[in-house]
């Protein structure tokens, strides 16, 4: 859809103000009922999806030019979806987070993006990376000497798919390396994709270079049908979403799945048993695209209507993704299954899950924003009593370990493939 096509939703939001909060009866203090870091951070309407329909609209309309405080506004959004979680809470005839990622677009087309942006994106094109300064020869390094198919010489039943944190980040190689030792030692039939292992773009989706992502989702999605794999398996919620959702609607038509699902049916079909404790309390925070966003993509082609000329319908039904159907249990179920670990709610979970902030690739372009917003998570996990917090995505583990909380105080953050390390 173009901009313009979401003319009909910017004149049908009607200022309700959810879009800023989560659900009122999942509210359990006034500190953390809040949803959106944008508004949080930047304290002005424009940030919240409301203010950014009026803006999209004065624009379409030729009513407002570009100028670098809107600019500012557009881009400056975390692409984490929770403004569509709570909107669709009460709403069926509206899509937030489409629009957002839309006016993104718009006013990349237009041709104003920021620096960062455009250096992550010409990294994508010649490195097929989004880590500038990352080369492409040392992508697949953190795998040296595991014994792991060559996908472009030999068949394997699951692709491991790292992801390029994993693959470049010193500090997370080991967990990449973790996994999938792990997967090897429990008889799984893995390999890599060696010279054809290269970013999924899904961090160009969400600042609105939908013409690069689709360029290199096209070539990734080649790349896997060659190899003929039936499942992929990534430790990346980034590329779990991108695989999940955006890849599946250009047409891919293979099994995806996180890690955390396959370690959860490893544990469950007792090829991984536990033989150490673990007595600490943990916190864990649901990455939003593996949460919210890692809803499975349902195709639909139809149109709306309009019932008396009042109420919109959709024929047939319109899939609605609440967020509802993420990735939330399997890594509570790891965490449960581990001896003397203990699991301790935050109070934004789940589908209302806090962004840690590095999403929309903000913790590039604007790395205070980005860090405020972990500091807030932060702020949000210690409030449990926890020891230490736990996530499945390397972006999290990256911005969560590297903010603090709001009076100085900082949390250990750990992967959960590293606490089931501690305790094999």
């Amino acid at each position: 859809m173009a901009l313009k096509d979401f003319l009909p939703q910017m004149y049908r939001c009607s200022s309700c103000a959810n879009c800023k909060f989560i659900p009122f009866d999942k509210v359990q203090s006034a500190r953390f009922s809040e949803n959106c870091p944008s508004i949080c951070y930047f304290s002005f309407h424009s940030y919240a999806a409301r203010g950014r329909y009026q803006l999209a609209k004065a624009l379409v309309e030729e009513r407002l030019e570009f100028t670098d405080n809107i600019v500012d506004v557009i881009h400056n959004c975390t692409s984490c979806g929770a403004c569509d979680v709570a909107c669709k809470v009460c709403r069926y005839n509206l899509d937030v987070l489409d629009h957002n990622l839309e006016l993104k677009a718009y006013a990349v087309e237009k041709g104003h993006a920021y620096p960062r942006q455009k250096e992550m994106i010409g990294s994508l094109k010649s490195e097929q990376t989004m880590i500038p300064g990352m080369k492409k020869k040392d992508r697949a390094g953190w795998a040296d000497g595991l014994k792991a198919k060559d996908l472009s010489k030999e068949k394997a039943e699951v692709a491991f798919f790292a992801g390029c944190k994993y693959s470049y980040d010193p500090e997370l190689q080991k967990i990449a390396r973790a996994d999938l030792e792990l997967l090897l030692k429990c008889g799984v039939d893995a390999g890599l994709l060696g010279a054809a292992d290269n970013c999924c773009a899904g961090r160009a989706y969400q600042m609105g270079f939908f013409d690069d992502f689709r360029d290199r989702a096209e070539k990734n999605i080649r790349a896997f049908e060659a190899a003929g794999v039936k499942t992929i398996v990534t430790p990346c919620s980034d590329c779990y979403h991108a695989f999940k959702r955006l890849y599946a609607k250009l047409g891919m038509d293979i099994k995806v799945m996180h890690f955390v699902e396959y370690l959860e049916s490893l544990i469950n079909d007792g090829r991984i048993k536990f033989t150490k404790q673990l007595p600490m309390t943990v916190t864990y925070h649901d990455p939003c695209h593996l949460g919210r966003l890692g809803e499975p993509y349902i195709p639909w082609e139809g149109k709306d209507k309009k019932i008396l000329n009042q109420v919109l319908v959709y024929e047939p039904r319109k899939p609605r993704y609440n967020g509802a159907y993420g990735i939330y249990d399997a890594p509570r179920n790891i965490l449960r299954s581990i001896p003397g670990l203990r699991l301790a709610e935050m109070e934004r979970i789940r589908e209302y899950s806090w962004c840690c902030g590095a999403g929309g690739g903000i913790s590039e372009t604007n790395p205070d924003f980005s860090s405020w917003t972990a500091g807030e998570r932060i702020t949000e996990a210690l409030s449990t009593g926890a020891e230490a917090i736990v996530t499945a995505c390397p972006w999290c583990e990256s911005n969560l370990r590297s903010s603090q909380a709001e009076d100085g105080r900082k949390l250990p953050v750990f992967d959960i493939a590293e606490l089931v390390l501690k305790a094999l």
